[in-house]
């Protein structure tokens, strides 16, 4: 037997191993195991099985070669074979992807049997349940191949570290339990009964709460144990990511006539299977789409299978949490990375031994290795932190799908404002759509004003934080006592240090940014590398000392609010003040209870929260994102506007939201704050969008360049191009590639970067261009100084 193992080394391809006889019986797919690598053994993922082993790969000429050779078949849907699922629906909406982005692989060449003895064998099974299971293995298999991405790295990346890490174990600790009374044969002292007492009504305890729980010493119940009154024993303990919370029990809520049809469509998806796609759950803010993933978990649940829960941000998830832990208890577990090493260890087992059903994460949370899985909902599935930004440069809304594809499970993806992406693929009919366009208990939308603040800047001779409408509604809150957010997309106290005289900015020597003033501790940082400095006395060009502060973050409006309501108590909410672990969670906690009255924070703030009390949402800067060199600029402004309005007049008190802006006139701004709602404005952007071939009518990736010698970066991008190009020439005016052009970000932690985009119809095609360039220049993703990312479906280019 030969076992195909993926190794912990990044080479980009599966080994093969012989089976010692003895471990034959054993050896299943996914497991971990050892195996020897050049003069060293390291850790691998059985990746299959065969009885014989394949021929070495071609050489790149050769393999580059081939990739020429397959590239006009590319576009031609792929033959399914017997053991191949069928056709996935695509997350792209282009109207040429009629076949799954699966491409298959070549055909296998199989050596004869006397190579198969020359083969290194396996050492050992680490463990015999297996880590990955088959339907994992297989997206995995997907997402290296759809993602441009080692093998090896995608399992890094479904497997956490710290499951991975062989030093993080089950925490075991000393438990304490009584003996029934008829088996205590000495006699006991008063206060050792007493103690026996209270263990027997508490139902035992661990050797290090009791001491204090009962007033004693450990040594006292060291003595009832040698009495045989107690027994003290080694036990698992699992670190509860939960423990710190009070969780009181819910029970289903009545569904509005809208909510009710939208739960049936999607249980109808879970019980017909042959019917079953994809569900946009599309319903304006407030309208209850929590209240449906509830519901349509708990019918899973009755059918003996479990279900993913994602949600964007990790401030979201204390909420969610709290919740979906209210409704369905222990059978909830959470994976996100703010939790320890431990915390994570103990609930990933969790998950894969069967004993929590009900998964609650940001996008991560898509691998948790569930059994019988029937339902992924993607909460907010149009944000775009859903992108990972490293390798590989996976999109969880899209790995859902696919995963849920896999599995033969329903998914549901929850947005008030879909991405284009997804609302394209519900009007060529690969998404169903459920929509709700009603606030629950018929409650109104907020109503929606817009402060031009060029009259405000006008009036008063210089730019302002606050428009004295703003300010008028903040003082009203206050007065009834009732609660406020205000959103800025920027954090720190000044966008930039900026000279009068000469024109000089503070810029970051590292990037090509300018340092953001930090007042909290008086210095300069930078937001792309986290280089700081102290701030100069004087300007280092014409050594004029008039420095200037110039813009304003969430600090500095933090500060200016807090002279103008000196009573009111602010809290503010960004990156700055969230490091901690549990800050999320701690400091919703204050606001949901009354302790706060004006919220002020980035994006975090924007979405998915829903706090009762809240009627006044204030939009300080909405011009922040439409000035980004970027074709989705419009459409992440209006999500962001409309999803941070909806966070005002969800209980019975009306909402009122105040958008302050330089661009009153941008149809984001208008879209946002008129009565139409979010479907005249998708009409206008996706019409957009097609005149110009991009997505979601055509696919995207972003060839990033970086290196250290701006001359060399230079030359060996626009050669990269040239390949690209060359490459690309089979396929006509179906591949699009871009001049390779400096980044909108062109330096970054001291590289230098590049970039190259290509728009084709199908990623497959511009998969194949990518690797025929890189094979036929002989060039790999680090070679001579110069790094290259590939980022597949690509949501920010700069």
């Amino acid at each position: 037997m030969i076992a195909k193992i993926a190794t912990e080394m990044a080479a980009d391809r599966l080994f093969d191993y012989n089976v010692p006889p003895e471990l034959e019986s054993r050896i299943r797919l996914g497991q971990r195991v050892r195996v020897p690598f050049g003069s060293r053994e390291v850790t691998g993922y059985v990746m299959e099985l065969a009885t014989a082993t394949e021929l070495p790969p071609p050489s790149p000429k050769h393999r580059a070669s081939l990739q020429v050779e397959r590239q006009l078949d590319l576009f031609a849907p792929p033959a399914p074979s017997p053991a191949s699922p069928s056709p996935a629906p695509s997350s792209c909406a282009s109207q040429f992807c009629a076949a799954p982005e699966t491409a298959p692989s070549p055909a296998p060449q199989f050596c004869a049997a006397p190579e198969t003895a020359r083969l290194k064998s396996l050492r050992s099974i680490e463990d015999d349940v297996p880590f990955f299971s088959e339907t994992l293995l297989r997206l995995s298999r997907w997402m290296a191949e759809y993602f441009y991405s080692p093998v090896e790295k995608v399992l890094k990346c479904i497997l956490p570290a710290s499951v991975r890490n062989p030093t993080v174990h089950e925490k075991q600790q000393l438990y304490v339990e009584a003996v029934a009374q008829e088996k205590i044969t000495e006699k006991l002292t008063a206060r050792q009964t007493e103690i026996l007492e209270g263990i027997r009504r508490v139902g035992g305890g661990w050797l290090s709460a009791l001491p204090h729980e009962f007033s004693c010493s450990e040594q006292l119940l060291k003595t009832l144990a040698e009495k045989g009154a107690v027994t003290i024993e080694k036990v698992q303990r699992r670190r509860d990511p939960l423990a710190r919370r009070k969780v009181l029990p819910t029970q289903p809520l009545p569904l509005m006539p809208e909510q009710a049809a939208a739960l049936r469509q999607i249980v109808g998806m879970l019980d017909t299977p042959a019917e079953r796609k994809p569900v946009l759950l599309f319903g304006v803010t407030g309208s209850g789409k929590t209240e449906i993933y509830l519901q349509a978990i708990a019918h899973v649940l009755e059918r003996g299978e479990g279900a993913i829960v994602m949600v964007p941000e990790i401030a979201l998830t204390p909420q969610t949490v709290q919740r979906f832990a209210s409704r369905f208890g222990n059978r909830i577990a959470v994976l996100h990375s703010a939790l320890g090493d431990g915390e994570r260890f103990d609930e990933w087992h969790r998950i894969r031994t069967g004993e929590a059903q009900v998964v609650v994460g940001p996008r991560s949370a898509v691998f948790a290795p569930v059994q019988r899985l029937g339902l992924i909902v993607v909460d907010e599935e149009h944000e775009p932190s859903y992108k990972q930004e490293d390798a590989p440069r996976y999109h969880g809304r899209d790995v859902a799908v696919m995963r849920a594809h896999l599995e033969g499970c329903c998914v549901v993806l929850g947005s008030a404002t879909p991405s284009m992406e997804s609302w394209r693929n519900v009007a060529i009919g690969k998404y169903a759509v459920a929509k709700l366009t009603e606030r629950v208990q018929g409650r109104p939308m907020p109503s929606v004003r817009v402060v031009d603040m060029r009259l405000e800047t006008a009036r008063t001779g210089h730019a302002q934080i606050f428009s004295e409408e703003l300010l008028e509604a903040l003082k009203l809150r206050l007065e009834r006592g009732e609660q406020s957010i205000l959103f800025l997309n920027r954090r720190g106290y000044s966008t930039s240090l900026t000279c009068p005289r000469c024109g000089y900015t503070a810029e970051c020597d590292q990037c090509s940014v300018s340092y953001t003033y930090h007042k909290a501790d008086d210095c300069l940082r930078c937001h792309i590398c986290g280089a700081w400095k102290r701030i100069p006395q004087c300007c280092p060009e014409c050594g004029d000392p008039a420095f200037r502060f110039a813009g304003f973050g969430t600090q500095r409006a933090e500060s200016a609010l807090s002279k103008c309501f000196p009573s009111a108590r602010v809290l503010r909410m960004d990156a700055d003040v969230t490091s901690r672990k549990h800050s999320h969670d701690e400091l919703l906690s204050i606001f949901r209870s009354g302790r706060a009255d004006i919220l002020i924070g980035t994006q975090m703030i924007a979405k998915g929260l829903d706090f009762p009390n809240v009627t006044l949402v204030g939009v300080l800067l909405a011009d922040t994102s439409l000035s980004m060199p970027d074709f989705r600029a419009s459409e992440r402004s209006y999500q962001l506007l409309a999803q941070v309005s909806g966070r005002a007049g969800r209980a019975e008190l009306p909402g009122e939201v105040i958008i302050q802006t330089y661009n009153p006139e941008h149809p984001a701004v208008s879209a946002a704050a008129g009565d139409d709602g979010f479907e005249p404005f998708a009409s206008s952007e996706l019409a957009e969008r097609a005149k110009g071939g991009y997505p979601p009518y055509a696919h995207l990736t972003c060839v990033t360049l970086k290196g250290a010698d701006e001359e060399r970066l230079q030359l060996a991008s626009e050669a990269f191009e040239k390949a690209l190009r060359e490459c690309a020439a089979p396929y006509g005016d179906k591949v699009r590639i871009s001049e390779a052009l400096p980044a909108a970000l062109a330096k970054a932690k001291g590289l230098f970067r590049y970039q190259i985009l290509l728009f084709a119809p199908t990623t497959r095609a511009i998969t194949a261009v990518i690797r025929a360039a890189m094979a036929r220049r002989g060039t790999t993703r680090s070679a001579g100084g110069i790094s290259i990312e590939i980022d597949i479906d690509a949501l920010a280019v700069g």
